[in-house]
Protein backbone atom coordinates (compact mmCIF):
# COMPACT_ATOMS: atom_id res chain seq x y z
CA UNK A 1 0.00 0.00 0.00
CA UNK A 2 1.53 3.50 -1.29
CA UNK A 3 1.16 6.21 1.25
CA UNK A 4 0.71 9.97 -0.33
CA UNK A 5 0.53 13.67 1.27
CA UNK A 6 -2.55 15.27 0.76
CA UNK A 7 -1.28 18.20 -1.24
CA UNK A 8 -0.05 15.35 -4.28
CA UNK A 9 -3.14 13.43 -3.31
CA UNK A 10 -5.29 16.77 -4.56
CA UNK A 11 -3.10 17.34 -7.26
CA UNK A 12 -2.88 13.73 -8.96
CA UNK A 13 -6.44 12.59 -8.18
CA UNK A 14 -7.33 11.38 -11.27
CA UNK A 15 -4.10 9.13 -11.26
CA UNK A 16 -4.55 8.16 -8.45
CA UNK A 17 -8.09 7.23 -8.67
CA UNK A 18 -7.45 5.41 -12.46
CA UNK A 19 -5.07 3.06 -10.14
CA UNK A 20 -7.47 2.39 -7.32
CA UNK A 21 -10.05 1.32 -10.13
CA UNK A 22 -6.88 -0.95 -11.21
CA UNK A 23 -6.40 -2.70 -7.43
CA UNK A 24 -3.78 -0.51 -5.55
CA UNK A 25 -4.44 1.10 -2.17
CA UNK A 26 -3.50 4.40 -0.58
CA UNK A 27 -3.05 5.39 2.83
CA UNK A 28 -3.66 9.68 2.71
CA UNK A 29 -1.33 11.36 5.10
CA UNK A 30 -1.73 14.63 6.12
CA UNK A 31 1.08 17.78 7.39
CA UNK A 32 4.35 17.89 8.59
CA UNK A 33 4.40 14.95 10.53
CA UNK A 34 2.91 12.58 7.84
CA UNK A 35 -0.32 11.84 10.09
CA UNK A 36 -1.94 8.81 8.36
CA UNK A 37 -5.31 10.29 8.21
CA UNK A 38 -7.10 8.08 5.50
CA UNK A 39 -7.01 4.97 3.46
CA UNK A 40 -8.44 4.46 0.00
CA UNK A 41 -8.84 0.81 -1.60
CA UNK A 42 -11.34 -0.40 -4.21
CA UNK A 43 -14.54 -0.50 -3.51
CA UNK A 44 -14.78 -4.36 -4.35
CA UNK A 45 -11.92 -4.73 -1.79
CA UNK A 46 -14.39 -2.63 1.25
CA UNK A 47 -17.19 -4.99 0.89
CA UNK A 48 -14.95 -8.53 1.33
CA UNK A 49 -13.71 -6.60 4.39
CA UNK A 50 -17.05 -5.67 5.93
CA UNK A 51 -17.95 -8.01 8.82
CA UNK A 52 -20.92 -10.51 8.56
CA UNK A 53 -24.05 -8.93 10.42
CA UNK A 54 -24.97 -11.19 13.13
CA UNK A 55 -28.61 -11.62 14.82
CA UNK A 56 -27.83 -10.45 18.10
CA UNK A 57 -29.82 -12.43 20.89
CA UNK A 58 -30.27 -14.99 18.42
CA UNK A 59 -26.40 -15.30 17.26
CA UNK A 60 -25.87 -18.66 16.26
CA UNK A 61 -29.89 -19.93 16.47
CA UNK A 62 -30.69 -19.23 12.71
CA UNK A 63 -29.34 -18.21 9.19
CA UNK A 64 -30.80 -16.30 6.10
CA UNK A 65 -29.43 -16.45 2.65
CA UNK A 66 -30.20 -14.04 -0.20
CA UNK A 67 -31.30 -15.36 -3.44
CA UNK A 68 -28.77 -14.73 -6.33
CA UNK A 69 -31.86 -12.58 -8.29
CA UNK A 70 -32.43 -10.67 -5.38
CA UNK A 71 -32.26 -6.89 -7.34
CA UNK A 72 -32.16 -4.28 -3.86
CA UNK A 73 -28.38 -2.79 -3.79
CA UNK A 74 -27.06 -2.61 -0.24
CA UNK A 75 -27.64 1.00 0.64
CA UNK A 76 -31.64 0.36 -0.25
CA UNK A 77 -31.66 -2.52 1.82
CA UNK A 78 -29.92 -0.88 4.91
CA UNK A 79 -31.77 2.33 4.08
CA UNK A 80 -27.90 4.46 3.84
CA UNK A 81 -28.46 7.40 1.48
Amino acid sequence: MKSVQVGVFKAEFSEILQKVKEGESFIIEYGKNHKKVAVLIPYQESLEQQPRRTFGYLKNRGSFKMHEDFKMTDEELLGDE
